[in-house]
């Protein structure tokens, strides 16, 4: 069971993600229609107002698949990067 998410539970239930397809949250691809879910997926975490939950809990737990908080597999790593000093990972 992971620990990170059940600390975290209240937020999940108040996400806007909850009335969309779970789908476009988890695009096959980054290019085609697996494009089309991301920016569908990112426009509907925008509003949110548990985003900053979302994302925090996303890189602590390390998300690599997926749209949360607003961003891209590919956004999270960058940000961890940021958030790691050069030697430390």
């Amino acid at each position: 069971m992971n620990r990170l998410y059940h600390e975290s539970e209240d937020w999940v239930e108040q996400g806007n993600c909850r009335s969309y397809d779970p789908e476009i949250f988890f695009p096959v691809s980054s290019t085609g229609i697996g494009r089309a879910d991301t920016e569908q997926a990112i426009a509907v975490c925008r509003g949110c107002t548990v985003r900053q939950e979302c994302l925090r809990w996303a890189l602590r737990a390390g998300e690599a698949h997926g749209v949360w908080g607003g961003t891209t597999p590919e956004q999270r790593r960058y940000m961890r990067r940021e958030l790691v000093p050069a030697g430390q990972s």
